[in-house]
């Protein structure tokens, strides 16, 4: 080690060399080069960290392009590393960062202060320091969600953080219940806007009511039974109406909200019945068949593929299994619930999820993985495949892949088999 160097403001070229330098370095250690030398993991410790509190420093910068940058690396490394210890040492350092950049910031910082405040919690976990952030980023992140003259994408970033935050933290019902009331009164003005036909529908905030509509949807899942069947009650007959509006996004919401919706209620009611099945599962047939030519391809193909596990949900009460690999583990995602959740973790940790699922305590508790996998050294080097092998796997898959095509393609490979 040489001498400690003074973490300097940099200008803003500077800034993204180094986050786009620093970032790369983030990865799981399973993405490590199999036949480089081996890595002093100590020094990588110490030199991240070293960097990191640079990052820290940085995002009370004069600059917001700083600032900004500053976050935007911490955020990087949040959620591709576990760093419980090093967090915990400068939580409220942290929150006092997030909360200023939040208030004082504009549009692009406030939704980088956002993301960062659900990748603290994330990290914390569930406890006593996480309800001391939650305390004082709660009622910033609710004043910016209800007020009308921020910025759409300050609001929508906030709404996200709220309900994650609020998920992961609180265990005071009171403030899971006051909380969702908060974002109740922002999406269900899409049910307003929907009724009020003489009126031209605007989309500008249409972004926004999909976000509170899925932090509401993941904090009704650890609700109460009792308060699930009220909000079933007042929300079902309502929901339907969003499946006809022009964004395809608050389409998809509203039908894998409508799903979940109709999975809580059989839980808590093997017998529910709903008046307007028939009338619904019409509404849904068609999105799940939807063949309109002014649509983008893309957009029907996600759209018809959504809408047939809604249809299968609402009608059969079937869920398509799903696996997602993570290390040497597997987990089954098997309801409508699980995905939600799974879906929203995944939305903000983006490629950590799977190093997440691994390591991270409250995730593996929220799945009910157990305690993490410990592997030593020779057992996760026995389970790599060499880059030679592997890409001899490949070359071999893809010969095979192309002789199977071209035999279903050639014409003349099956002639006589019909006669």
């Amino acid at each position: 080690g040489g001498q400690p160097r003074n973490v300097q403001p940099f200008s803003d070229e500077d800034a993204s060399i180094e986050t786009m330098s620093h970032c790369s370095g983030f990865s799981d250690p399973a993405s490590f080069t199999e036949d480089g030398p081996e890595v002093d993991e100590e020094a990588t410790q110490e030199d991240l960290e070293y960097k990191l509190k640079g990052f820290i420093d940085l995002t009370l910068d004069k600059s917001a392009k700083t600032r900004q940058a500053a976050l935007e690396s911490l955020k990087s490394a949040f959620s591709s590393k576990i760093l419980y210890e090093f967090i915990m040492e400068r939580r409220m350092t942290l929150t006092d960062s997030i909360e200023r950049c939040i208030k004082k910031g504009k549009s692009d910082e406030q939704c980088a202060a956002a993301g960062l405040a659900c990748l603290l919690c994330v990290q914390m976990g569930s406890g006593i320091e996480s309800e001391e952030i939650f305390k004082t980023l709660g009622p910033v992140l609710k004043k910016i969600v209800c007020d009308g003259t921020a910025s759409v994408q300050a609001r929508q970033a906030c709404a996200t953080c709220l309900g994650i935050c609020c998920f992961v933290v609180t265990d005071d019902i009171t403030e899971l219940y006051s909380t969702m009331e908060c974002l109740e009164n922002i999406f269900t003005k899409a049910y307003q806007r929907d009724r009020d036909t003489n009126s031209v529908s605007s989309t500008h905030n249409t972004v926004l009511h999909i976000s509170a509509l899925l932090a509401w949807t993941l904090l009704l899942t650890i609700c109460p039974m009792n308060e699930v069947k009220k909000k079933i009650e007042t929300h079902l007959h309502k929901l339907p109406s969003l499946l006809s509006c022009d964004d395809l996004n608050m389409r998809i919401a509203a039908g894998e909200t409508l799903a979940l919706l109709f999975e809580l209620a059989r839980e808590t009611d093997a017998d529910f019945f709903y008046e307007d099945m028939e009338l619904l599962t019409e509404k849904l047939r068609a999105l799940a068949t939807d063949g309109n030519k002014h649509r983008a391809k893309v957009d029907k193909r996600k759209q018809r593929s959504v809408f047939r596990d809604v249809l299968r949900a609402v009608e059969e009460r079937d869920f398509p299994t799903e696996m997602v690999k993570f290390g040497p583990e597997r987990m089954y995602i098997d309801c409508w619930v699980k995905k939600q959740t799974y879906d929203t973790f995944k939305e903000i940790l983006g490629s950590g999820m799977q190093y997440h699922l691994q390591s991270n305590d409250f995730l593996r508790n929220v799945f009910e993985l157990g305690p993490p996998v410990m592997l030593d050294a020779a057992t996760l080097k026995t389970m790599k495949i060499s880059r030679f092998e592997r890409h001899l796997y490949n070359s071999a898959a893809f010969k095979a892949r192309t002789k199977a095509r071209s035999k279903c393609r050639d014409k003349r490979a099956d002639v006589g088999e019909f006669f």
